[in-house]
C-alpha cells in the first residue's frame, strides 16, 4: 500500500484507471504477479507476488517510479500540484498463513467500505 504525496485525493477522474493499466503492464515486465488491486482516491492497495531474488523493495520502487513518470507526463496537473507523485514510504505485510481469498476480498471491498465510512461522516 502506498499514497500520493500529502495523501492528496488525486487518483480519480481517469487517473485511477490509467494507473491500473500502467501497474499491470509494468508488473509483467519485471515478473511481478499482481493478484488483486484497488485504487482509492488517496492510496493504492496491491496484493502481489514477488520473486524473493528480486525483492519487494525493488518491486515497489520500480512500480512507483515508472507510474510517477508516466502519469506526470500524461497528466500535467500532477506536476503543478505536487513536487512528486508518491510519498517515499509504503506499507508491506506478508500474507503468511492467511488465505489468499480473504486478502483479495479485503482489497476488493476497499471502495465499498470507504463509501460507508463517508456516509457516516
Amino acid at each position: 500500500m502506498w499514497c500520493p504525496k500529502y495523501r492528496r485525493k488525486i487518483l480519480t477522474n481517469g487517473i485511477d484507471t490509467r494507473l491500473k493499466e500502467l501497474l499491470l503492464e509494468y508488473a509483467a515486465n519485471i515478473s511481478v504477479d499482481i493478484m488483486e488491486m484497488e485504487i482509492m482516491p488517496d492510496h493504492v492497495h496491491i496484493l502481489m507476488e514477488v520473486d524473493p531474488q528480486f525483492g519487494i523493495h525493488k518491486a515497489v520502487k520500480s512500480l512507483k517510479g515508472y507510474t510517477s513518470k508516466v502519469l506526470r507526463n500524461e497528466y500535467p496537473s500532477l506536476k503543478t500540484r505536487m513536487p512528486s507523485l508518491w510519498t517515499n514510504s509504503y506499507f508491506v505485510s506478508t500474507v503468511g498463513g492467511a488465505p489468499l481469498d480473504v486478502i483479495k476480498q479485503y482489497i476488493e471491498n476497499q471502495k465499498t467500505s470507504q463509501r460507508q465510512k463517508d456516509k457516516l461522516g
